[in-house]
């Protein structure tokens, strides 16, 4: 009687050390043509926000123009990159990681955070804002806004998104953080919490200071997040002028009037940085951010930035190849009340690829073995790994789908001693 109750104990002991030390992972390949999904459905709209991880693995993934027969166009600007909102990946680029000025690109984020407030009702729309001598002061472009007057946030969003306007920024700055060096230390922050490795920010404005400082590829993360996670502020961006004080200003992104598919995002221009754009389009869905920075002129950034898109567009195809509630693999499960359990991804998978590549897609999911109940939905148990012709595009984490409760006494002691033989 004595033996019988611990022997449950003692093979449970023996199988978790012999199979962990046998089999830590399994690796899983799997055509990519079996699994792709119909990619004229538009894609989820949910937030989504890079990590710090994802940012920095991201460096090591091959462009997806790198696989293209035809070649990116040539684009007079110091540097530039196409981005895919809906996978998330770079396209192509040049100078990726090059520090630059990002001039009023750096309402980008002020905007951001503004946001930010509104959802978290530190801010609303219809509140007013008193502007003070120090934002009047502020030199640059302006929405002209009067000293001590009270001015709607919507009306101060208008004038940083249409008109560029240095002191309706830092008139939210201080609305939002009671002053701009305590702003920027929220847009620092808030960079970290992106993963924006080689961006700081010591103003609201993006007027010049040797340390002000970012890259074409935060530029490009930054604007989508943005776009992901506030659409339905989207619209301000889009609106072709504003008038504040008896004075139109037009918005100097003359994308808005060359392709009705733009709908965004902002302009820079400063002596030492050149003439900047960030610039999105949506197209049946599918949006594309392009970054041109250090341009030499307003037409130039404008004609390389719609170049960009078009290419971007018209030889690349962005394929839903799992939905979040199709698992990318079927894994075994041990000792539970369920024999499988489905790992995939927590919010739909997206891959871009070149043309007409989709169905050559390898999808390869490492995961760690023995999965043995109980097993909880959300749970982080390994990778996707997405290539083709032998590049890795992206990466994934595979997650748990499904709540898998313990099997019970008999059915564990059976498993346990199955996992002996594997």
């Amino acid at each position: 009687m004595t033996l019988f109750r611990f022997l449950p104990l003692r093979i449970s002991s023996i199988v978790a050390g012999l199979a962990l030390s046998i089999a830590p992972t399994l690796v899983l390949s799997q055509t990519g043509a079996a699994n792709l999904v119909a990619a004229d459905n538009t894609p989820s709209t949910a937030a989504y926000v890079s990590t710090p991880s994802s940012t920095a693995a991201m460096a090591s993934f091959t462009t997806v123009g790198e696989l293209s027969t035809v070649p990116a166009p040539v684009l007079t600007a110091k540097a530039w990159l196409s981005l895919d909102v809906n996978s998330g990946q770079i396209i192509a680029a040049l100078g990726p990681d090059e520090r630059v000025e990002p001039a009023s690109l750096t309402k980008l984020m002020s905007a951001y955070l503004v946001f930010s407030a509104i959802e978290d009702k530190r801010l609303s729309l219809d509140q007013t804002v008193n502007i003070s001598e120090n934002a009047w002061k502020t030199e640059g472009s302006r929405m002209f806004v009067k000293p001590n007057s009270q001015v709607s946030v919507d009306d101060l969003l208008r004038g940083v998104i249409v008109q560029s306007g240095n002191d309706a920024t830092v008139a939210l700055a201080e609305a939002v953080a009671g002053s701009e060096s305590a702003f920027a230390a929220l847009m620092n922050d808030e960079a970290a919490r992106q993963g924006l490795r080689d961006t700081h920010f010591v103003n609201s404005t993006g007027l010049p200071d040797p340390t002000h400082l970012t890259t074409v590829r935060d530029l490009a993360i930054l604007s989508s997040n943005l776009v992901r996670r506030y659409p339905q502020y989207l619209h301000y961006y889009g609106q072709k002028e504003y008038t504040y004080n008896n004075i139109k200003q037009p918005n100097r992104n003359r994308l808005l009037w060359a392709d009705e598919t733009v709908d965004g995002l902002k302009t820079g221009h400063t002596q030492s940085a050149g003439y900047c754009l960030v610039s999105t389009a949506d197209r049946n869905g599918r949006r594309i951010v392009s970054v041109v920075v250090g341009a030499a002129s307003d037409a130039a950034r404008t004609e390389n930035s719609l170049k960009l898109l078009n290419w971007s567009f018209q030889n690349f195809d962005t394929i839903k190849l799992y939905d979040d509630e199709k698992p990318a693999v079927n894994a075994r499960v041990w000792e539970g009340q369920a024999e499988t359990v489905g790992l995939g991804a927590l919010q739909p998978t997206w891959v871009t690829v070149p043309r007409g590549m989709g169905p050559q897609v390898e999808p390869v999911a490492r995961y760690t073995q023995p999965l043995i109940a109980p097993l909880t939905k959300g749970s982080k148990v390994g990778s996707l790994t997405l290539s083709l012709e032998g590049k890795t595009l992206r990466e994934n984490s595979l997650y748990i789908m499904e709540d898998v409760q313990e099997a019970g006494f008999f059915a564990r002691i059976w498993d346990k001693i199955h996992l002996l033989f594997q």
